[in-house]
């Protein structure tokens, strides 16, 4: 398999678990190198995410790390089949054009079984019109070209995808009062966007529940949140937006402390069917 010198979120999560249990089992590089076949260069470098591991090679250090988690193991082979194979995802027709960081947003979206999201500022990218997505995109600073604003908008309709598969991803949305009534793109566009806001949470896998300005005090530092359940416990992820782009994380203390900050949103925010009344009535009054 090929040596990748940019490897995706997706691939340096798997060296990363890798990496995990074979501190947990207290082995050296050169142990499990060596129960590989393999140089302990080579073995850095499948755990930094630079060369692939293949399910078999999973397993086999599994098994030697007395890994007894048959979920767990099953689920980093099937990763590990996923991001060896040769079959890629929508996204990577956007490799090289857009920032690597939207299109791991877009992967992890793709292979999550649930995603809950918090937003403070705007409405959800993944519940956004084109029109409100190409505003939120013009705000940006320093400020994007419009090739880049509309490879941006493209990109952000196409990760809508997730919930007309077959199969479509479980999706909750924690929105705060501030954010309906931010008019990115002005009065009209803001009202169509709440309109098909509402709308996309009759779906069955959509739930929309709002935090409005009535709740006294807020946890966090108020940025966007984006938690991707994986097929395991120990595979979430989060997603955090910056100034210069999506950061990952998965550390256990930080899952710990945003499953404690999403409990803390799904007992503040209104219902499903009072934040939908609230989301119209915010949009009869712009």
């Amino acid at each position: 398999m090929s040596t990748r010198t940019t490897p995706t979120e997706r691939q340096k999560r798997l060296g990363a678990e890798m990496r995990k249990m074979r501190l947990a089992a207290g082995c050296t590089t050169e142990y499990a190198a060596g129960l590989l076949g393999i140089d302990r260069t080579r073995l850095s470098n499948m755990e930094s995410g630079i060369r692939p591991f293949s399910a078999e090679r999973v397993r086999t250090l599994a098994c030697n790390y007395s890994c007894t988690d048959a979920r767990y193991v099953e689920a980093l082979s099937s990763l590990a089949d996923m991001v060896g194979s040769k079959e890629r995802g929508w996204w990577e027709k956007h490799r090289g054009s857009l920032p690597a960081g939207l299109l791991d947003i877009a992967e992890l979206e793709w292979h999550a079984a649930r995603v809950r999201t918090v937003q403070i500022m705007h409405v959800p990218g993944l519940l956004q019109t084109e029109e409100y997505a190409r505003a939120v995109f013009a705000a940006v600073l320093p400020p994007l070209s419009r090739l880049q604003i509309e490879l941006r908008v493209a990109h952000r309709l196409e990760r809508q995808q997730v919930f007309a598969r077959p199969q479509p991803v479980p999706y909750a949305a924690y929105v705060h009062e501030a954010a309906l009534r931010m008019p990115f793109g002005g009065s009209e566009v803001t009202r169509d966007q709440l309109k098909r806001m509402c709308a996309a949470s009759e779906q069955e896998n959509v739930e929309v529940r709002v935090i409005p300005f009535t709740v006294s005090g807020f946890p966090g530092a108020g940025h966007a949140l984006l938690y991707a359940d994986g097929v395991v416990a120990q595979l979430d992820t989060v997603q955090l937006d910056s100034a210069h782009g999506p950061e990952f994380t998965h550390a256990e203390a930080q899952l710990s402390k945003y499953r404690v900050h999403l409990d803390w949103m799904d007992n503040a925010a209104l219902s499903p069917t009072v934040s939908r009344d609230l989301i119209h009535q915010i949009a009869r009054e712009l």
